[in-house]
């Protein structure tokens, strides 16, 4: 990767849709938060907990993000969390995120709705830059559990505007929960979905067809069925890629192994985003250049996956167009427009 295409890949407009904000608690962060609570971690310093993130499986990361969510107990913990996240995600020239959050990793605490979301929203609203709200049921809990939390997101209903479903893949297909993503569906909220990250194929497809989902969250596993690829290509329906995330997770060994190429040449809308950046080895800008570090991309790959980026969201239709016009001035300047 040369010097000019990592300065414009690192300095080229980009949306985030991928984003865990829990997954954006940096140690330093979880320990200054645990001492203001009063929370004992089970971890001597910052140096012994970063050193811990060396996962086998997303279920070994799942582990120790769920104890590092424990020392967010009031709205302010929730507040300085996404304000951290939106800074660095500003500094790497993301123009728009929509961000998960987990209401019933917190909640199951007695940690109150109003505190997560409010927490949340308010530093989006005093961030600078676009930023939307999906909160996510956890796939492992019951369906009962995540009609349960959407009924207590309801009040609060203006300040989120999709759901989507994440936390461990394996034995948990989307059909779980189908009811709770109608309910949500006739409440007029996006949906998006966690599927084929460890799961197989048919987790997307069961996404697409069940749960009726606008976005696939990862679905690297897709080229396993051609039909499938085939498909979500003719329909452009989005993939929200997280590179880092992938080879963290073991489920490609080393980023030259990654498929992020092979998805863009088999027409697919590839979006590249950070996934749980604390954890996982970096934010955006990390993932963008690690991935053309690794793989043969180029300009016009770069131009292709800021334009992906905003074309995917869930931005109205005149936002979207002065997003996506402001992708393509970028990108006259380098004769690729």
């Amino acid at each position: 990767m040369n010097t000019q295409l990592r300065h414009i890949v690192q300095n080229m407009p980009k949306a985030e849709l991928h984003i865990h904000i829990e997954g954006s608690l940096e140690p330093e962060l979880i320990f200054a938060l645990a001492e203001r609570n009063g929370v004992k971690l089970a971890y001597p310093s910052v140096d012994a907990l970063r050193a811990a993130y060396a996962f086998k499986d997303l279920q070994s990361f799942l582990d120790i993000y769920y104890a590092g969510a424990s020392v967010l107990l009031k709205e302010q913990d929730f507040y300085d969390m996404t304000a951290a996240y939106l800074a660095r995600a500003k500094a790497d020239h993301v123009r728009h995120a929509e961000i998960f959050f987990d209401p019933q990793t917190h909640t199951s605490r007695g940690v109150p709705m109003a505190d997560v979301v409010n927490g949340i929203h308010r530093a989006c609203a005093d961030s600078g830059i676009s930023a939307s709200l999906i909160l996510c049921f956890l796939r492992h809990l019951s369906e009962e559990d995540a009609l349960a939390t959407l009924d207590a997101a309801l009040p609060f209903r203006g300040k989120f505007i999709g759901v989507g479903l994440d936390s461990s893949e394996v034995g948990h297909p989307p059909e779980k929960f189908a009811r709770v993503f109608e309910k949500a569906r006739g409440l007029g909220l996006h949906l998006v979905a966690h599927a084929g990250e460890e799961g197989p194929p048919a987790y997307i497809q069961s996404a697409l067809d069940v749960l009726k989902v606008e976005r696939i969250d990862h679905g690297v596993r897709i080229l396993e069925d051609q039909a499938l690829t085939k498909r979500v290509a003719e329909q452009q329906i989005a993939l929200t890629v997280c590179p880092l995330s992938n080879i963290k997770l073991r489920v490609f060994d080393t980023m030259h192994d990654h498929n992020l190429l092979k998805l863009l040449d088999a027409g697919l809308a590839a979006t590249v985003n950070s996934d749980d950046p604390a954890y996982f080895g970096g934010y955006m800008n990390d993932n963008f250049v690690a991935a053309f570090e690794a793989l043969p991309l180029g300009l016009q790959h770069a131009y292709q996956l800021a334009r992906n980026s905003f074309a995917a969201s869930f931005l109205d239709a005149p936002a979207k167009q002065q997003f996506l016009d402001e992708v393509d001035a970028y990108f006259t300047a380098f004769n690729v427009v």
